[in-house]
């Protein structure tokens, strides 16, 4: 890592695409705790998560918190901000309330030249529909968009994180990637 990359560390127990974790969600959250710049809470059950969860740690913890989820409609988006979340990620959408406080996670790289200047968007190398890879890569998406951007999914060690990611956002792999900086 040349530059200070943020870390976001996902509390994530499960996925819909077959991975469970051996850890419990209080064993994820305390290394979250410790290695991550914002906790990542998933909202969404698919992953683990639930609204109930925000709130058991935004009691566990004074770090910024980003609600991870699709949060379809905007409703889904006042329900985290008010269960405790600093940030809200926001699949293939732009809401209309909160904006500052939203991370916005594009579908496709034409998705990702139309969020405005000033937001943060997240670049999932992850295809939500199937868990397989995008064929886009994390380097087309820092070439289409030069605000900050997050890199998300598979990364596993410090030696994955993109030249030009503002921030990583490290979920099933948070144990190795924890080791990494120990050892980096």
């Amino acid at each position: 890592m040349k530059k200070k990359v943020e870390i976001i560390a996902e509390v994530k127990t499960q996925s819909p695409f077959g991975w469970k974790s051996d850890k419990t969600w209080e064993e994820i959250f305390e290394v979250a705790q410790e290695i991550g710049d914002i906790i990542s809470i998933h909202t969404d059950e698919r992953w683990g998560g639930s609204f109930n969860l925000l709130k058991q740690a935004r009691s566990l913890t004074e770090k910024p918190i980003l609600a991870k989820g699709i949060h379809q409609t905007d409703a889904l988006v006042e329900q985290a901000i008010s269960c405790g979340a600093d940030f809200v990620l926001v699949v293939g959408r732009i809401p209309k309330i909160y904006q500052k406080k939203c991370f916005i996670e594009p579908l496709t790289l034409k998705e990702l030249q139309k969020i405005p200047k000033g937001f943060r968007a997240v670049w999932n190398s992850r295809d939500l529909s199937s868990g397989e890879l995008k064929k886009e890569t994390f380097e087309e998406a820092r070439a289409s968009f030069s605000g900050w951007l997050c890199q998300a999914s598979n990364i596993k060690t410090i030696a994955d994180i993109k030249e030009g990611a503002s921030a990583v956002l490290v979920g099933t792999h948070l144990f190795e990637f924890a080791e990494s900086l120990l050892n980096r």
